[in-house]
């Protein structure tokens, strides 16, 4: 049964410190049980002018305080979230259906950690200095905030994401203008209302709900809006590329991948298997760096293959407020779909389906019956060219396929329009080397997945995005460059 108006959570827009009602809204679900939950603004054009309006204001005041002053606020915001990390864990879980131990351990900790990082980083950035002597000159460079920052985020890691772009655009000296995906919108929402206690000043950090054909199409045609941070499909950036162009607008896309996992033969399985169960399935297989195709040489391929499968069916999946669940809710219907068709056009093509998906029953708890799960699936004897193996699925679905030589697999890993990140497993310090400078990524992982530093830099290349984010990376996006000659 649908809940009735009064029992839904409603969120306002926060527009220049003030939380802003919306004239039309949009329902929200609860992946694990179906049910609407939530409504969400439906912003357009109007909410948005307010909100750049707002962050335009702002900007003078905001762009003139000292780097030290920026820190100590947004330390004080990373704290303030931290102290309602159970809170804010809950809610993301229940809002995007990823376990509540992943919502704990990954989600909201890294949220935290992304405003105390570029909190510290902003204290420690130099420009460029040269001299010229023979001229009488000295060169220097100077730094300073672009302007109003349009930042995108999307549902799969809410806050973790939609904090990333924050958290250095403010550190910078940015204004912005956010807007979360409006199937995860919660837990921003829950943030604004401790921007003020913060120390954040009215219009520095603006967040209008909505969809990205609305809301989103308003920010990026924005003429005073001149950069545009987004994460998401590659199909989406594509427009944000062209309603981008005429105002000449900086832009940083970090899009999807189809990341490979290249298991050598010389690979120490008892620390490969557990991680490439992880890079495969985590949040639901629903992150861009998820492994989704899995190169095995020869040798060691029916052993892999048998010991993956098995310990993929331990997986379990249910209520993701479980704690003993490992696997949540896929974040829409409509998603859950397009996963599921993946599976069944890979069976029409002739590929086997070892364990999940159409093959093992998924047995749900009574209130989760109507929500959007689904089993870990391993899919075996893919060809290269299937659709299976060049799109991204997005979803708790990874094919297994075996190579010979080194050549080979570098090659095949290389041969999809994506370039986001790639895992090595070998003993073979040679290889590891040799294969990762080849593979056509911006990230590689050997032995291990997902370790991050956030100085260095992230993206993708090819379809997987434009731009580079990270300690140093982030401050150069978020910040206009100038060559200043004295002569003296």
């Amino acid at each position: 049964t649908m809940a009735h108006s009064k029992d839904l959570l409603v969120l306002e827009n926060f527009i220049g410190g003030k939380f802003v009602p919306c004239s039309s809204y949009i329902d929200s679900y609860n992946p694990s049980t179906g049910d609407v939950y939530c409504r969400v603004p439906d912003s357009g054009k109007e909410e948005v002018e307010a909100a750049v309006k707002a962050a335009k204001y702002a900007f003078s005041s905001w762009s003139s305080k000292s780097p030290l002053e920026r820190s100590q606020i947004l330390n004080k915001l990373a704290d303030l979230i931290e102290h309602d990390l159970e809170a804010f864990a809950q809610a993301e879980s229940k809002d995007q259906g990823k376990t509540i131990t992943f919502a704990r351990t990954v989600d909201i900790p890294r949220a935290v950690y992304n405003f105390r990082f570029f909190a510290s980083s902003i204290l420690h950035h130099t420009t460029e200095c040269t001299e010229m002597a023979t001229m009488g000159c000295v060169h220097y460079t100077s730094r300073t905030p672009v302007g109003v920052a349009g930042l995108i985020s999307p549902w799969n890691l809410p806050l973790y994401l939609l904090t990333w772009k924050i958290a250095p655009a403010i550190a910078c000296g940015n204004t912005v203008v956010a807007k979360p995906s409006e199937m995860t919108s919660v837990t921003a929402w829950m943030m604004c209302k401790l921007l003020e206690k913060a120390g954040v000043p009215p219009g520095v950090v603006n967040v209008v709900f909505g969809t990205g054909a609305k809301a989103g199409e308003a920010l990026v045609c924005h003429p005073d809006v001149p950069l545009i941070s987004f994460t998401g499909s590659t199909l989406t950036a594509q427009r944000i590329t062209e309603k981008s162009a005429p105002h000449c607008k900086r832009l940083s896309l970090e899009l999807g991948g189809k990341n490979p996992a290249i298991i050598f033969d010389d690979a120490d399985l008892t620390q490969c298997i557990p991680t490439t169960l992880r890079s495969s399935f985590a949040n639901q297989g629903e992150i861009c760096l998820c492994t989704s195709r899995i190169f095995v040489q020869r040798g060691i391929y029916s052993e892999f293959l048998k010991t993956f499968v098995a310990e993929a069916k331990k997986w379990k999946v249910g209520n993701p407020s479980d704690p003993t669940v490992d696997v949540g809710a896929l974040i829409s219907k409509g998603h859950l779909e397009k996963v599921r068709s993946y599976v069944k056009k890979a069976q029409a093509e002739g590929a086997r389906v070892l364990c999940g998906e159409g093959v093992d029953s998924l047995v749900l708890p009574t209130g989760n019956q109507k929500g959007y799960f689904m089993l870990p699936t391993v899919i075996a004897e893919v060809k290269d060219e299937s659709c299976c193996m060049q799109e991204e699925i997005f979803g708790p679905v990874t094919c297994v396929v075996a190579f010979d030589t080194e050549e080979e697999v570098v090659e095949r890993a290389n041969s999809v329009k994506y370039g986001l990140a790639a895992t090595v497993w070998s003993s073979n310090v040679g290889r590891v080397h040799r294969v990762a400078r080849r593979l056509q990524s911006g990230l590689v992982w050997t032995n291990c997945w997902l370790v991050r530093d956030l100085n260095l830099p992230f993206g993708g290349m090819k379809a997987s995005g434009i731009g580079r984010e990270g300690g140093k990376d982030s401050y150069e996006f978020f910040t206009e460059v100038k060559t200043i000659t004295i002569k003296h």
